[in-house]
């Protein structure tokens, strides 16, 4: 498995109470290993797949710290150095209602260029994952595009993700249905959906995509996840499990992604492989940060 994307340091801070505007806020602050695509990696590694992680760092301790921990999942980290920009850095905002907002600042991710792309990753037997954040940003585009066509000229089965909805709207949905050209599998949620189709109902946004890819996947939050395909009329869905998040937990959408892919790469019963998904989200949640805890 090969996981193209963004590696980010995230800090978590968690109010306790309603935000005191231009005050003080008692909060919980913390600091994880983030980037929707090392998440994506970090849970495919512990979960036994082999997986390779493409991507930029700051020439700075933060970024040595956080491959370390890329290479602790036993990833084959395949990290450009960047000597000007800062690993990235995301603050997730969380506030005592646990409603989430990030202020995202992609530091080297934005400075991916098609000639850090490795060329030994690419080949037939391989499965490619693209992190819409590195489409959706300007600056690492033409890498992620790159890395797409010498994906598909390799014979390598593709699977993109929405990223965030806002930063998705400003790109625009026919621009980024364009850029994700020959993909296999596209996941979204039910807010990035919309903004690709217009559609306000998950189902009905999951029919138009497959004018566009093969098959869909879409996360429905609380409601649980479905899938769909050229393939077949009947949309297939699962419930979500219960269970109570950890207070800190983000990054349940990228362990959802690394549950899904090995179990429908290896044929099984797209039921099966959304409950897959769905149990690997659920073990996110569980606990704080986005990856999975190495002590484990």
């Amino acid at each position: 498995m090969v996981v193209i994307g963004d590696l980010m340091t995230d800090s978590v801070a968690r109010a306790f109470y309603p935000l005191a505007r231009g005050s003080d806020t008692p909060a919980s602050v913390l600091t994880y290993g983030g980037g929707s695509g090392a998440n994506v990696a970090a849970w495919l590694a512990m979960e036994g797949t082999d997986t390779i992680f493409v991507g930029r760092r700051g020439s700075d301790i933060t970024g040595r710290t956080r491959e370390m921990e890329l290479m602790g999942y036993g990833i084959d980290s395949r990290l450009v150095m960047d000597p000007e920009r800062a690993t990235g850095t995301c603050v997730v905002m969380i506030t005592h209602r646990g409603d989430r907002t990030m202020l995202s600042d992609p530091g080297a991710n934005a400075r991916l260029q098609p000639e850090d792309l490795p060329r030994d990753v690419f080949g037939p037997d391989g499965h490619l994952h693209i992190s819409g954040f590195t489409l959706i940003n300007p600056d690492s585009r033409r890498a992620a595009r790159m890395a797409l066509r010498m994906g598909r000229e390799s014979g390598m089965s593709i699977s993109v993700d929405g990223g965030s909805h806002a930063p998705l709207e400003r790109a625009g949905a026919e621009n980024f249905l364009d850029w994700t050209n020959g993909a296999r599998l596209l996941f979204t949620n039910t807010r990035q959906a919309k903004v690709l189709t217009g559609r306000e109902e998950p189902e009905a946004a999951a029919k138009v995509l497959t004018a566009w890819y093969p098959n869909i996947v879409i996360k429905l939050g609380d409601e649980g996840a479905l899938w769909a395909s050229t393939t077949r009329d009947d949309l297939v869905t699962v419930p979500a499990e219960p269970v109570e998040p950890s207070p800190g937990s983000i990054g349940a959408g990228d362990a959802f992604i690394a549950g899904f892919l090995p179990s429908w790469l290896a044929g099984k019963h797209p039921k099966d492989s959304l409950a897959r998904a769905q149990s690997l989200a659920a073990r996110a949640l569980h606990q704080p940060g986005a990856r999975p805890d190495l002590g484990d």
